[in-house]
C-alpha cells in the first residue's frame, strides 16, 4: 500500500514538472503558445468616421482581434510612429512591430506578420481607393497598390489589387 503512495506521488510530481515545463515554454516563447490565434492589432481612428468602422468590421470578419481607440489628434499619432505624409489615410493601426495605414487588407497584414520583412516599418493604401476593405461602393474597385515603408524613407509594393 505503500509503495501505491510513492507511485502516486511519484506521479503527481512528475506532472507538475510537465505542466510547470509548459507555462515555462509558454511565457518564455509566447509566439509558439500562440501560433494559432489570431493577430491582435491596435486600431487608432477618428470617431466620426464610417468607413473606418466598416475596416474594422472587415478585420473581425478576417479572424483578427483589433482593439480600436478613437483619436482626434491622428496626424501627430502618424508623425509619431513614421507613418510617410505621402503614404496617409484616415486610420493607423499597429500590429506588433509593424504600422498599418489606411485600408489594407486583412490578408495583406496577416501576409506583413507571416513573412515580416526585415527593415520595414509598415504597409499602407494611401489615399482611400473605392472598392479597398472598408470603401466598398457596389461592383466597382479601383486598382490600387499596398506600398511598404521603411525608416529610411524607401517604400516598395508590397500588394496589388
Amino acid at each position: 500500500m505503500d509503495e501505491t503512495k510513492l507511485t502516486r506521488r511519484a506521479m503527481v510530481a512528475s506532472l507538475a514538472k510537465v505542466v510547470a515545463s509548459g507555462l515555462a515554454c509558454g511565457a518564455l516563447f509566447p509566439a509558439l503558445a500562440r501560433a494559432d490565434a489570431p493577430a491582435m492589432l491596435t486600431v487608432y481612428k477618428d470617431p466620426s468616421c464610417g468607413c473606418c468602422t466598416k475596416w474594422v468590421d472587415h478585420l473581425r470578419a478576417a479572424g483578427l482581434r483589433p482593439a480600436v481607440h478613437d483619436r482626434s489628434d491622428m496626424d501627430a499619432l502618424k508623425d509619431s510612429l513614421g507613418v510617410p505624409a505621402a503614404l496617409r489615410s484616415c486610420h493607423t493601426a499597429v500590429a506588433g512591430k509593424y504600422v498599418i495605414e489606411g485600408h489594407v487588407s486583412a490578408a495583406d497584414i496577416k501576409a506583413l506578420l507571416v513573412r515580416s520583412p526585415s527593415g520595414v516599418l509598415g504597409i499602407a493604401v494611401p489615399d482611400m481607393p473605392v472598392g479597398s476593405p472598408g470603401m466598398e461602393m457596389a461592383d466597382r474597385r479601383d486598382r490600387y497598390d499596398v506600398i511598404a515603408f521603411s525608416t529610411n524613407g524607401k517604400t516598395s509594393v508590397f500588394a496589388r489589387h
